[in-house]
């Protein structure tokens, strides 16, 4: 089986990067996936499963709304930092696992939802479909994947020109957000796929895609309904 912390990039366990993750990455705002989620009716008795959350930028406003969220990261210091703050926010249904796509084992009946946020692009293609298998089984029939990453949304001799532009608007300072290094580094050690890969992959995992959003060529939104 894949050792899935040699791929979670080594600044993703340092307790020091995490300390300013929510900085670097730029708080991103949930709601809109929340709002996926409810419109296909999830409630507050549902169940949701965050893989790969981070310090819990979705998996906080997930326990707010949902009556169970279980947050998934194989770091150590994400998790503990996640904890701390389901502490404080006194989070009582926020459940945090140390454990990855391939490694998470979950606990009682199949769950209403699954959310991922820029965390499956860390595992080669043949790994990625295995755990959008595994994500399919722990769903039940008609539950909702709500899949945000990575994704490279053009055509391979558009690649030098993609992201020559991607690195142009990279930030400057490393603390406040993505550098060119940080892009540079992406590209060359991670596992983001193209597009018309990774639906046929969804599609073979048992999925139906029922949305598709692209901001840009290489950040897309799928919702999906496991069949």
């Amino acid at each position: 089986m894949l050792d899935e912390l040699m791929h979670a990039g080594p600044e993703h366990l340092d307790p020091a990067f995490v300390a300013g993750f929510d900085r670097k990455q730029g708080h991103p705002d949930p709601s809109e996936d929340l709002a996926v989620f409810a419109a296909h009716g999830l409630t507050d008795d549902s169940t949701v499963v965050d893989l790969g959350s981070g310090t819990g930028q979705f998996a906080l406003a997930a326990a707010a709304q949902f009556g169970h969220v279980v947050a998934v990261d194989v770091s150590a210091a994400m998790v503990d930092r996640l904890r701390q703050r389901a502490a404080e926010a006194a989070l009582s249904n926020l459940e945090c696992v140390q454990a990855g796509f391939l490694s998470y084992e979950p606990a009682g009946p199949p769950v209403d939802g699954v959310f991922s946020r820029h965390a499956l692009h860390q595992l080669p293609d043949f790994w990625k479909t295995l755990a959008l298998e595994r994500i399919a089984g722990m769903l039940r029939p008609g539950g909702v994947l709500r899949l945000c990453d990575l994704i490279y949304d053009f055509h391979p001799s558009q690649a030098e020109e993609v992201f020559g532009r991607w690195l142009d608007g990279a930030a400057a300072d490393p603390a406040s957000g993505y550098t060119r290094d940080d892009y540079v580094e992406h590209i060359r050690t991670e596992y983001s796929t193209f597009r018309w890969l990774l639906e046929p992959m969804l599609t073979a995992a048992g999925f139906e895609i029922v949305t598709v959003n692209f901001r840009g060529p290489v950040y897309g939104a799928y919702t999906c309904i496991k069949r």
